[in-house]
């Protein structure tokens, strides 16, 4: 089990070295297009919160990989966005490479008409749920919606 992992660990992270040269024009003009850029919140007006709610931004850089910064309050992070396509509902389904947690984890946003943004699901890369249809797994609370903080 480990070394599978291990296997899998490895060929990500190979795997976004080659395609963040590759396709990240691809990759940020999809975040781009779709609006994904900035940072967005459950309240703007309030400090970022491990429990309350955190700011999460998504940024192109100068050398056009996209970024996904976290930041928690008491803790930040700094992770790299690998993929990212747009279904034929509207949900972007992104893929975020976590090194500190040595896995990638895909989710899927959708924007509303009104400007704000709701997670649909989150999922490990093993195909393990913290959010599905909309809903916290471990407790069916519909995810909270964000706005934009820009």
């Amino acid at each position: 089990m480990t070394r599978c992992l291990s296997r899998w660990t490895t060929a990500a992270v190979v795997w976004v070295a080659f395609t963040s040269t590759a396709g990240a024009e691809t990759l940020a003009a999809t975040v781009e297009q779709w609006g994904l850029l900035g940072s967005w919140a459950v309240d703007c007006a309030a400090r970022p919160d491990r429990d309350k709610g955190a700011l999460l931004t998504y940024e192109i850089r100068k050398d056009g990989r996209v970024m996904y910064r976290r930041n928690f309050g008491d803790a930040k992070d700094e992770n790299e966005v690998v993929s990212a396509t747009v279904n034929a509902e509207g949900l972007l389904n992104v893929m975020v490479y976590f090194p500190s947690l040595h896995q990638a984890r895909e989710f899927g946003l959708l924007l509303d008409k009104d400007g704000s943004l709701r997670a649909i699901y989150n999922r490990s890369e093993r195909g393990e749920y913290t959010i599905r249809d909309g809903k916290y797994v471990a407790t069916g609370v519909p995810t909270p919606v964000q706005q934009r903080c820009d």
